[in-house]
């Protein structure tokens, strides 16, 4: 008689950013998470003493506009939040075993490595997961998309065409 497999983990991972705005690299990041698990919490930080350009409002509807698509190919299901205190709080509440962080670069590791060094000693039930960037999406950032569409350059392949319309809004 075969054995019947184990039942599977129900796993959530959660992806916190600015997403101010959504890129090209962060739609990678999300699409490759979402293959990872059941369910996809994107977590929008909210400091008051940052001056984003987007509200968090509008950053939640370029997600969810964007990434629902990309997660429902994978079967998981996604959940847009906003959070105004420590990643790993806000993970453990959203019941998340798992932080997902993208890496374009050298750079990007150093820094995420410390967190991740940080966060497990506060936490060390919720794992990071590191997940590369794409070469195409590579040197893509949103401080970078945000001068080059201040200055009306053409920022069309930096992210999605919903994000790129909204930026075209906000700079006139």
């Amino acid at each position: 008689m075969p054995k019947n497999p184990p039942p599977s983990k129900h796993r959530v991972a959660f992806y916190p950013g600015s997403f101010d705005p959504v890129t090209n690299g962060h739609l990678d990041v999300l699409r490759n998470a979402a293959a990872l698990a059941d369910k996809l919490v994107v977590a929008i930080g909210v400091h008051p003493g940052k001056a984003p350009l987007f509200s968090a409002d509008e950053r939640a509807e370029m997600l969810a506009e964007i990434g629902r698509g990309v997660t429902a190919k994978t079967g998981c299901t996604m959940e847009i939040v906003t959070f105004p205190d420590l990643v790993v709080n806000a993970a453990r509440r959203h019941g998340a075993s798992l932080i997902i962080r993208g890496l374009r670069d050298g750079t990007d590791l150093d820094y995420e490595m410390q967190m991740s060094g940080m966060n497990a000693a506060m936490a060390s039930e919720v794992q990071t997961v590191f997940l590369p960037a794409s070469p195409l999406v590579r040197p893509i950032t949103a401080t970078l998309v945000r001068q080059i569409a201040a200055m009306k350059g053409d920022i069309s392949s930096f992210v999605p065409k919903p994000v790129a319309e909204r930026l075209k809004l906000k700079f006139g």
